[in-house]
């Protein structure tokens, strides 16, 4: 099961050596060349097929309080290439098994001035490129600052762009289509309100970037392995249409401390002419360390329910009570407090939520606000703001877990930290404990508003330090991950598999913020979804915000059926039913997939994808031979043609079809689908009829 090739040849070069080393992927169709310029500054081009799709762009680091920096004055000293082939088992994904295959060039730069060393490791796969910088030890070069990494992509024309803003605080934004050259004037209209953000530039967007070329190629940039550093952006040159790294500074300004020996994160160029490669392609993941964790047998993926979109959409409150404006954790009696009536995360109202669990066959139930704190939570950069283990007088933490026990239902914790990074460390081993007794065995954690210590971001390398520090810690109590307002994940689950989840997108809570583009989940699974999972929380039943709460004129812009194949579509093994039972009771028939569809994978396939207009994603169920089908459809209404040859020759099958009816619209008719069923084989060919912002959802049994 496990191949493994290894070849090692290594040159030394004198000061007169080659101009220029090339690389050449496994399969040939991707070749880098590496350069230096006449000044010793390192360049990179990358060619598809003999087609260049990244022009000769610099690499280089900036220094703070450094004259030389790490910028040009190099020669090139030593190389040293490989191959590697293996394959690797997840302990859950997309697919049981991931090839891992790519040829390697490590080259050693030797600044003349300086006698400092670095080392530019590239790795080409038969889908793109990753390389990164590497400090080794050295007498010249052991703690130094980052005033800039000045890493560039130079683009080959005015591509296409889907783009979110660049901000160090967070990625809650839809996303916008444009020219290059049209971002610059397009960016202040892109920048919708959040509880935390801080732009950089007009021209800034954020990793994952998604582009077509006018020849249809399709190229996308991020990185890989974001440890101990800081989180990359791009920064456009829209004159020459050169995109430069931007790092996210810390309370100083500066872009990274680092020690030697140590290492940046990889920078990645995946690109194909089939948009379904990109979404295919496990480069990000296999460009991080293997699982670190010895026994994973305790990470489990999880399908839930929640007390948490009544919130979301203001019919019910996470404080407990209104009476008082000022809480002092230890001080204020909430015992004496009034309550207000509308507190959801109550004995009696949780219990109704694990009985539909228990009911339905859900894993799970995640309640927020549980916990004292909740009055005065937001916007005063309040330190000791949550205790994570103090609940209020009407929810009962033990009395809960029992009675999710004895229904066989786990319970999810909520650990809001509202920001405030050193609390939740002060706090983090005794909130552990505190699940490990109570049997809650996963965490969604919460970064709501400006990071504390002050000055800080979402995103800075101090910050991120803190998200590594929770997932490793976690991993001692056997607690699993779902991480909101944190980095975008850059692979790390492969390494922390018990990182089971995350946000750091705009998720489908701002569809009662207002609403999202009907087109969003179009484009997550380009971006957002390259690095890791998403918890998106899909399965929104009811589109009219209001009938939950008049006082909310929001509407949730897809229709019924596209929630239907998000659970396909947007991967994740910790999927949510996100919209309150009552609403789920009305369309017991359409419920019915989000109980059948699975969180465990075997295979996936890509069936028809073109980023911002339609994605079809077909997938094989972990522990069975059953498939299931997603589709989701942006603005414009069409019908989707799929061939179903991914199922096994041979062999009948039973498929059931949730679909829009002919008059869905997700702004007009959203909750019009019809269901129906047929016996399909691998030749069936099925069109089926997408509405604007709708989709369809497919489970496919096998018939014995």
């Amino acid at each position: 099961m496990y191949k493994y090739f290894v070849s090692v040849f290594v040159m030394v070069f004198s000061i007169f050596g080659m101009n220029a080393q090339e690389l050449k992927s496994p399969n040939g169709n991707f070749k880098m060349i590496f350069a230096l310029e006449n000044d010793g500054t390192p360049t990179y081009q990358l060619f598809m097929k003999n087609k260049e799709i990244i022009k000769k762009s610099k690499l280089g680091l900036e220094l703070q309080k450094d004259k030389k920096s790490l910028l040009n004055d190099f020669k090139l000293v030593n190389e040293v290439r490989n191959t590697f082939d293996e394959t690797w088992k997840t302990v859950w994904g997309e697919e049981t098994e991931i090839r891992n295959h790519y040829n390697e060039l490590a080259l050693t730069l030797k600044q003349n001035e300086t006698e400092r060393q670095v080392i530019i490791r590239f790795r080409l796969f038969n889908d793109g490129l990753g390389f990164r910088y590497e400090f080794p030890e050295q007498k010249n070069l052991t703690y130094f600052v980052l005033k800039e990494e000045r890493t560039e992509f130079a683009m080959t024309g005015d591509h296409t762009a889907f783009w979110i803003p660049g901000d160090y605080d967070t990625q809650e934004y839809d996303f916008t289509e444009s020219k290059l050259t049209e971002i610059r004037k397009l960016f202040r209209g892109a920048v919708s309100e959040n509880a935390s953000q801080k732009q950089f530039s007009d021209t800034g967007v954020q990793t994952s970037l998604m582009l077509k070329t006018a020849d249809g190629i399709y190229i996308n940039i991020h990185e890989a392995a974001l440890i101990n550093y800081s989180c990359m952006h791009l920064n456009l040159d829209d004159k020459n249409l050169v995109f430069q790294s931007h790092l996210t500074p810390d309370a100083k300004g500066n872009k990274g401390h680092l020690q030697a020996p140590c290492v940046s994160p990889w920078r990645t160029i995946i690109a194909s002419s089939d948009a379904r490669d990109i979404l295919a392609s496990r480069m990000t993941l296999n460009l991080n360390e293997p699982c670190k964790i010895e026994d994973t047998s305790w990470i489990k993926p999880v399908k839930y329910i929640g007390v948490w979109w009544e919130m979301i959409t203001g019919k019910s409150s996470w404080a407990y009570t209104d009476e008082i404006p000022s809480v002092q954790l230890g001080v204020t009696d909430f015992i004496k407090a009034k309550p207000n009536g509308k507190h959801a995360a109550n004995t009696k109202h949780v219990k109704e939520y694990i009985d539909f669990a228990a009911k339905h066959g859900f894993d799970a139930v995640l309640v927020e606000g549980w916990n004292e704190g909740w009055e005065d939570w937001f916007g005063h950069e309040k330190d000791y703001v949550f205790d994570f283990v103090t609940p209020y007088p009407d929810f009962d933490v033990k009395g809960i877990h029992e009675y999710a026990k004895s229904k066989g239902v786990k319970m999810i914790m909520h650990h809001e930290t509202s920001g405030s990074t050193r609390n939740y460390e002060r706090h983090l081993d005794k909130a552990f404990q505190f699940m490990n007794e109570n049997g809650y065995d996963a965490a969604k954690t919460g970064y709501v508003g400006n990071i504390l210590p002050l000055g800080e971001h979402h995103y800075s390398q101090s910050i991120l330090n803190h998200y590594q520090y929770v997932i490793e810690k976690a991993v001692d109590y056997k607690i699993m991950i779902n991480a909101h307002e944190a980095v975008r994940p850059t692979g790390i689950c492969r390494t922390y598999p018990n990182m089971i989840g995350n946000e750091s997108a705009r998720g489908t809570e701002f569809q009662a913020f207002g609403g999202s583009k009907a087109n969003h989940t179009t484009l997550l699974p380009f971006t957002r979804l390259l690095g890791g999972p998403m918890d998106y929380t899909p399965g929104i039943f009811e589109m009219d915000i209001a009938k939950l709460n008049p006082n909310n004129n929001s509407h949730v812009n897809t229709t019924l059926a596209n929630q239907l194949g998000l659970y396909v579509v947007m991967y994740s093994p910790l999927q949510m039913a996100a919209d309150l039972p009552e609403n789920y009771n009305r369309f017991l028939d359409a419920f019915q997939f989000i109980k059948d569809v699975p969180v465990e994978w075997s295979n996936s396939k890509y069936v028809e994808a073109e980023p911002g207009y339609y994605i079809t994603i077909a997938r094989k169920d972990k522990n069975s031979s059953n498939w299931f089908v997603g589709n989701s459809n942006g603005y414009n209404a069409r019908t989707s043609t799929i061939t179903l040859d991914f199922l096994e020759k041979g062999k009948k099958y039973e498929a059931t079809i949730y679909a829009d009816a002919a008059d869905a619209d997700y702004k007009t008719n959203p909750q019009a689908y019809k269901i129906s069923k047929q016996k399909v084989t691998n030749k069936t060919k099925l069109q089926l009829r997408t509405a604007a912002g709708g989709g369809y959802a497919i489970s496919i049994v096998e018939v014995k």
